[in-house]
């Protein structure tokens, strides 16, 4: 597990919680006297994601009682045992533009507005299965812990400061038990509603039971299904309508979550398919919402356009594949000492397929898996290729998370870039300006460039000077007598950068070794550009299919930088078998060998990309 104090959302909940944190206004419930004793100064914030993960700050492991906030679960709980026709007969789903403890009720079709003010919470307890009380109190309790994912427990003093002064709950509930809505004892209902409202939970556990609703109704960590998909629809649309009392409108406004508020100053909003936020800050506003709940949301809202009605989409996996060197290297071929040192050392590179759209909760995901990936490399190579879109929330985590792991010596290179959709490619280039990345045509170039960088690191400097036959693989074995019949024929050339040395369809007569320099393999595509399926250097030889076969050339070879090579034609090879047969089998044991090698890593990168 990466730590989350190095996050960029944990940097942003911090700068969140400590901008908010002197916000004064409100004043603590007092109407419960157990309420009353909470710390004004009390501020927690906790996201949790659909996979389970929380980021938190503050008071967020600080117990309090979930009063209102129960009821979304409350009334998801019936629906999930009774079916919404059963449900919808005793409480309605209608606003009512009246305060949460209100006693107006639908006398038309006598049941309460709905279960987001008290008369309809009160109700739907009324609806609570079990033989006995006790029972019930436990079904309650166990329901509210699948929600939490941990055992939840009853706050005993709240819950008998509610009981001693629920007066106005007392009324409301013998009034609908005098016009037939409720059909049980009011003063055992509202025992079971006052124990629920004084559930002891902290911002951690509220976000965790937002991320149930958001995931559909499976809790992310438990794996347990708590409400079914559409009854998770049913909550949702009720706690957008009604979560936040008269002032729900203007919330679904300015906000846009589904969210619900209760009096001990808990605030819970849930972005269906991607996240939820709890924020606990006991001070209210004359409403009788956290005034620092609101206000948090309202700036993440505005400042990830977290608006259900601007951003519907789902969390998805944007990253496709991680690799690194040591399995999946450059098309560079190499000589054995290097992918030796590839093998050993390549996993200090990493290359990460990014796919789909980046947006706030997706962005989220990419950079948890990437921080604890950055923290074992050095290099770091992002191929964007399959990214379609990244918004500004994903931009500015994602710029937090390049400019950290910078700070941590990590050299970061971004593929792809010119073959994006505009508004992607000017945010990957907006990024690679303010944090000095290094941009490449493909994710290959990009690959085989820290390759080059990280042997540059750790393998015996090259005397470029001495072109000795002796230094390279192909003539491995030979003695210096050999070598000398092996000399006597080759012959060296030197090419400049961009020379073609072999052109695709000609006739191969002659095969090269490269003694120093690169060559570039490259096929027509179809368009103007070739595509470069392969880099050559030093040790390593070319062009011999077409010489052994005797037939055209298969691609062009294009010289990347001066290059020296030795040539060796058919009539040099045959030469050689008659001065001594040793030579030309050493050869060709040599090629064969390194063929082997090259169908070896071809099938290790095939495995790699499934």
């Amino acid at each position: 597990m990466h730590d989350d104090t190095r996050s960029p959302f944990h940097a942003y909940l911090k700068e969140l919680h400590g901008r908010f944190r002197g916000l004064d206004a409100g004043a603590v419930a007092d109407y419960i006297p157990e309420l009353a004793k909470a710390a004004p100064e009390s501020f927690g914030i906790a996201f949790a994601t659909i996979d389970g993960h929380v980021y938190s700050t503050g008071d967020s492991t600080t117990a309090f009682s979930i009063q209102s906030v129960s009821k979304p679960f409350a009334y998801g709980g019936a629906l999930e045992r009774l079916g919404a026709s059963e449900v919808l007969r005793k409480v309605g789903v209608e606003p009512t533009g009246e305060a949460f403890n209100s006693i107006v009720l639908d006398q038309q079709n006598n049941r309460p507005f709905n279960p987001m003010v008290n008369a309809g919470a009160i109700a739907v307890s009324a609806l609570a299965e079990g033989d006995t009380h006790e029972d019930r109190i436990e079904g309650m309790r166990a329901l509210f812990s699948g929600f939490a994912g941990r055992s939840l427990d009853i706050d005993e003093a709240v819950f008998r400061s509610e009981a001693e002064t629920g007066h106005r709950n007392r009324a409301i509930a013998y009034l609908m038990l005098n016009t037939g809505m409720i059909d049980r004892p009011p003063e055992e209902v509202l025992d079971l509603y006052f124990r629920q409202c004084a559930l002891r939970v902290t911002a951690e556990d509220l976000a965790l039971m937002g991320a149930t609703l958001a995931n559909n109704g499976v809790n992310p960590r438990s794996g347990q299904r708590m409400l079914a998909p559409e009854h998770v629809r049913d909550v949702l649309t009720l706690m957008m309508s009604c979560g936040m009392y008269d002032y729900a409108g203007e919330w679904s406004y300015d906000v846009g979550l589904p969210a619900k508020s209760g009096v001990s100053g808990a605030v819970l909003a849930v972005l269906p398919g991607q996240l939820s936020i709890a924020i606990w800050s006991p001070p209210l506003d004359a409403i009788g919402n956290s005034v620092r709940g609101v206000a948090t949301c309202r700036q993440i809202s505005q400042d990830f356009g977290l608006h259900l009605f601007m951003n519907a989409a789902s969390v998805e996996e944007v990253v496709r594949r991680i690799a690194h060197a040591d399995r999946q290297s450059s098309l560079r071929i190499r000589n054995p000492r290097e992918r030796d040192l590839l093998a050993s050392h390549g996993g200090r590179i990493a290359l990460v397929e990014l796919q789909g759209a980046l947006y706030f909760a997706s962005a989220e995901r990419m950079i948890r898996q990437l921080q604890p990936l950055a923290a074992e490399v050095d290099y770091l190579i992002l191929d964007t290729r399959r990214l379609n879109s990244l918004d500004p929330a994903a931009e500015a985590f994602v710029d937090r998370f390049l400019a950290g792991t910078r700070d941590e010596g990590v050299e970061i290179a971004v593929a792809e870039i010119a073959s994006r959709p505009a508004d992607a490619a000017a945010a990957l280039d907006r990024l690679a300006d303010r944090n000095g990345l290094r941009r490449f045509d493909t994710a290959d170039a990009a690959l085989e460039t820290y390759e080059e960088m990280l042997l540059e690191k750790i393998r015996e400097p090259f005397d470029f000077s001495r072109f000795s036959l002796s230094t390279i693989e192909l003539f491995k074995g030979l003695d210096d007598a050999q070598l000398k019949h092996v000399e006597a024929v080759i012959q060296p050339m030197q090419f400049e950068a961009g020379d073609r040395i072999l052109r695709r369809g000609a006739e191969g007569h002659m095969f090269f070794v490269i003694a120093r320099g690169t060559v570039s393999v490259l096929v027509p595509t179809g368009s103007e550009t070739a595509m470069r399926i392969g880099c050559i250097g030093p040790g390593q030889f070319f062009g011999e299919m077409a010489v052994l076969e005797g037939g055209a050339r298969s691609a062009d070879i294009v010289a990347d930088e001066r290059t020296i090579c030795y040539g060796l034609t058919a009539d040099h090879l045959e030469t050689l078998g008659h001065q001594d047969p040793r030579i030309l089998s050493t050869i060709l044991t040599n090629m064969a060998r390194e063929f082997a090698g090259r169908i070896r890593r071809g099938n290790d990168i095939i495995s790699a990309l499934q």
